[in-house]
Formats: C-alpha cells, structure tokens, sequence
C-alpha cells in the first residue's frame, strides 16, 4: 500500500529534525546525561514536528543502544516505537479521549513499573483539548509522578493550558519552520524518489506551507500525483496550491504601472475565468510587490521575466501605496458577497495610484526669502557700524523669551477650612496632632527609599480626624506629594496602625502654610469683639495649641 511521503519520511533521529536545532540539541543532551525529567511541553503550529520528537525522544531514553542522545533504531525496542507496538509507549489522541475517566485510567496504570522499556512514555497530543476536570485529574500525576514514567505532552494551543500544569513541565516551543529549510528538504525527498523539480515549484510549494513541514508534505504529494512523466513543473505546483501564475502577475502589474485600467481588468477577468479564487489572488498579489521590493533592495526573488524587470521600475512609495490599498482591500475580498466586484473595484483604485509627488511649495514662497535677505542685510549692516563704535543705523529689535514659572498652587479656602474645624474641636485635633507627631518618624521608616526622599524635610502641623497638613521646606516636593495618588493609600494603611486613624494627607510648602496660618489669625483677632483685651486674650481658648504659631500684628 501507498505511504504518504509525510509518513514515509518522518524522522527518525533528532539529527533529521528540520528547522528546531535548538529543541534537538536541547533533548539530546537530555538522555545522553541522563537528565531526564518526569513531564515535557512540546507547543508550537501544526506540522512542525511536536509528535515525531516525542517518539524519538522517547526511543532515545529507552534505547539500549543510544548513543550521544540518539536511538539507534536498528534494536527491537526502537523498531517497535516506530511501528506504535511497545506497550510501554502510550500515545493518546486528547481530542478524542478528554473526560476524566480517560485520565485516570492512565494515572492508574502510570504506576506499574514498564514491562520491556527503561521508561514509561506517555504521548498525549493534543493536551489541550482536555477538559477541565482531566487536566485536574492529570495535575495529580504530574505532581507526584510514579519513577521511570515520563509524560509527554503536545498543543498546538499553548494559552488554553492552565497555569498549574504549565509550572510542573519542562517547556519546549517549536518555530515554524523556514521556506528555505522546507525547500530544502522537499528537494532532498525528491532525489530520493529519483523525480525532477522545477526550482519555482519547490519554492511554492514551500511558501504555501507556510512553516509546516506536514503540509509541505502533503502539498508535494498531491502534485507528484498529477504528474504523469516524473518531472514536478510550476505549472502543476500552481494547479495544485490554487496560486495565480507568475506570468498573469507579471501582465496585471504591468498593466498597473501603465495605468492601462482596461487590460489590467481584462487580465483579471482571465484569472478569474481560470477559477482562481479572488483572496488566494490578493495575497499572491502582495507577495509579488513584497519580491520586488526585495529584489530593489539587494535580494534574490528567485523570478526571473522581462515583465518582471520592468515592473521593478516602480518606486517604493508607489509600492507601498499599493500594499497598503491591498491590505484594506483583502477583507472585503475574503468575506463578502461578490468577491470578484470588489477585486475590480481594487484593481481600479490601483491603477489611478500615483507615484510620489514633489512638495508643493508655498506661493509667496519668492517674496518671503528676499524679506529675510533684506533683514539679514540690514543685521550685517548694524552689526558692522558696532563693531566700529558707530550708532547702528537700524534699531536691532531683542525679543525676550519669558519664561513663566510655575509655582505649586496650594488650596487655601481648604486650609482655611481645615484650621477652622480644628478651632471647633481643638481638644481632639491635638491629640490627633500629637499622635501623628509621635508616630512621624515610625510612619517614615515603614516607606520606602523613595517615598521617604520624597517627604525629606516635611512635618505634620495641622490634623483632625479627616485632614492632615504636611508642611514642607521645599515647595517642589509638596507639589510632587501630590502629584502621588497612591500616597493616600500608603499613609492611610501605615497611620492606621501606628496613629490609629488614617486621615487624608495634605502638602504644603512652609511658606505658604505660615501666610495662611497668619491671615487666619488675622480674621480671628477682626472676630474679636473688645479691642481693649490683652494680646493673648486675642487667641480662642480652642486654638491654644497654635499660640506659639501665632504673630499678632497691629494694625
């Protein structure tokens, strides 16, 4: 019976691997140290390789005759791997077998100790198509794992994995895999089955894969089908992939660059009676203005025509404009009604695109430079008569750049308020006072580095049970206290504990604070009703504690 090639040439060492030295090596390393852990994550795109190391992987710790890390695949063990009939290497298909019953069934016959092999090998491919319960049922066991059983697990969906079981394996992510490296290897396959190739059509091929060796695979089977005298031509790789042919490419960019609207509809009317789909045509559209754009800047596209040449001539703007109108294009080709109208409709807005244009330059352009060749005349002329102790002729104008500085607007109506609900409840708000200014120096040891810089040279002198004034020497480092919206936060949850209340703090320079504190005290002593009492006697009983702050000035 026929082998698909993608089964007939699956590797067999991690040497054959394409594309994941790093994973190679990396597990390689592994068995011929002996390093061996308990679970592994292969994740990465479908046809990259995940299922084929494991098996290699799991022939390389189990075979007899491994060498430097690599299976030996000549030994009964290795050969039976490779054939799926060693019991002691399970795979299992997660998308068909994801209930917790399937779960626990392998966590109970994980215990048994391997019957031929070294070590019991559990491939389960797609993992993240288990449910919710088998990945808990499955976090057991590879919490405490039975020894010389090794799970190996493969997703082409990392981010559906939950965390809990991402934390207890050993994480391994394939790259998909580059169109040189698939060309490569398909070209190899090819000599082997003794079949000739069209270089264009390997590299086709291997664009249309898109980083998945399978599908490359895969792709290269269908055409060596259809071939009937065992030669792989361009022309077979396009029927087979659905891709627009170079030529037709080549004749509607052409047609494009000459803005000749008429033939480049006429050449997509031919592709499209050719039953070439509308988006495949978009994108292999993108992909030829994306070679020639290499080609313009030192590249190899590997497209060789006449047609071709010429249309290198476009500039790059005009390129660019081109793939930009495309791209908003695409979506519309791909999901609506009527593909093939709005492809025309495309094709018309590509041919009216025009190439860069020079800057359009202002109409008084003229009259303004010789303005500025009179004024720096008549400058040379002034600077000249100074330099020779004469008075200038012409009254040199010096514009002085103001520079606005910005002081740190401090809110007095709220200090203002503050201080008088102190005055109401003078008893409480000094001891609230003196319980921040006991607790001041604790409360900035428990800040860190930062925050205490920031408050350098700060003190409480004002506080009740909602309101806590910061007085500081420097003006800039009350404005950025403020500026902290999580200062609050911090001084509340520190103060709560150390002062017992956590009030809303404050900041103000000194200078400001000492200004308000004596208009303040200005409109306590206006308040007074005798004006023949003693100058203590000015000051409320209740704001007492403020005495020492207070200047009575007279007027």
């Amino acid at each position: 019976m026929y082998q698909a090639l993608y089964r007939k040439y699956r590797s067999q060492t991690f040497d054959e691997m394409v594309g994941q030295e790093v994973v190679a090596t990396t597990l390689k390393q592994a068995v011929a140290s002996g390093k061996i852990s308990h679970a592994y994550l292969f994740s990465g795109p479908r046809g990259t390789g995940k299922t084929s190391a494991a098996k290699i992987f799991a022939k390389a710790m189990n075979c007899p005759n491994q060498k430097d890390g690599e299976p030996c695949n000549h030994c009964d063990i290795c050969q039976d791997i490779t054939n799926g009939s060693l019991e002691d290497v399970i795979e299992i298909d997660a998308a068909s077998n994801n209930g917790v019953d399937e779960i626990r069934d392998i966590r109970d016959k994980s215990t048994y100790a391997p019957s031929r092999a070294t070590h019991k090998v559990y491939i389960i491919d797609e993992v993240h198509m288990l449910s919710t319960g088998a990945f808990n049922a499955l976090l057991k066991t590879l919490e405490e794992p039975t020894e010389n059983v090794v799970f190996v697990l493969a997703t082409t969906e990392l981010h559906k994995i939950p965390a809990t079981i991402l934390s207890r394996v050993q994480r391994f992510e394939f790259k998909a895999i580059k169109e040189a490296d698939i060309n490569r290897h398909l070209a190899a396959i090819l000599e082997k089955e003794g079949i000739a190739f069209d270089t264009d059509a390997l590299r086709l091929i291997a664009r249309r894969a898109e980083g998945g060796m399978r599908d490359a695979l895969s792709i290269l089977d269908q055409a060596l089908s259809l071939t009937s005298d065992g030669h792989l031509s361009l022309a077979i790789a396009e029927e087979i992939t659905g891709s627009i042919s170079l030529g037709a490419l080549d004749e509607y960019v052409a047609s494009l660059r000459e803005k000749d609207v008429n033939q480049a509809l006429a050449k997509l009317e031919l592709i499209f009676e050719h039953g070439k789909s509308m988006s495949r045509f978009a994108t292999d559209l993108l992909n030829y203005l994306r070679d020639i754009l290499l080609v313009q800047a030192g590249g190899d596209s590997g497209h060789q025509s006449d047609l071709f040449t010429a249309n290198l001539s476009l500039s790059q703007d005009h390129l660019f404009a081109m793939i930009d109108l495309i791209t908003d294009s695409l979506p519309e080709i791909k999901t609506g009604t009527q593909p093939k109208i709005y492809a025309e409709m495309m094709t018309i807005r590509l041919s009216q695109l025009e190439g860069p244009k020079e800057p359009a330059l202002p109409a008084n352009l003229e009259q303004d430079l010789q303005s500025l060749k009179e004024e720096v005349h008549q400058l040379k002329q002034a600077i000249k008569a100074l330099n020779e102790g004469e008075k200038p002729a012409v009254a040199l104008v010096t514009k002085t750049k103001q520079v606005s500085s910005q002081r740190y607007q401090v809110d007095r109506d709220k200090v203002i308020t503050i201080m008088q609900e102190t005055v109401v409840n003078s008893q409480q708000s000094r001891e609230y006072l003196d319980a921040l200014k006991g607790s001041w120096n604790e409360i900035l040891e428990r800040l860190t580095p930062q925050d205490r810089a920031l408050l350098l040279g700060s003190e409480p002198v004002l506080a009740n049970s909602e309101n806590a004034i910061l007085a500081f020497d420097a003006a800039f480092n009350a404005q950025q206290a403020m500026k902290r919206q999580d200062l609050n936060t911090i001084f509340g949850n520190i103060m709560s504990q150390t002062s017992g209340f956590s009030p809303n703090i404050m900041a103000i320079p000194r200078e400001d604070f000492n200004a308000i504190r004596s208009e303040f005290a200005k409109s306590l002593k206006s308040e007074t009703p005798s004006e023949e009492a003693p100058a203590e006697e000015l000051i409320p009983e209740e704001f007492d504690f403020l005495a020492e702050k207070i200047t009575i000035e007279e007027n």
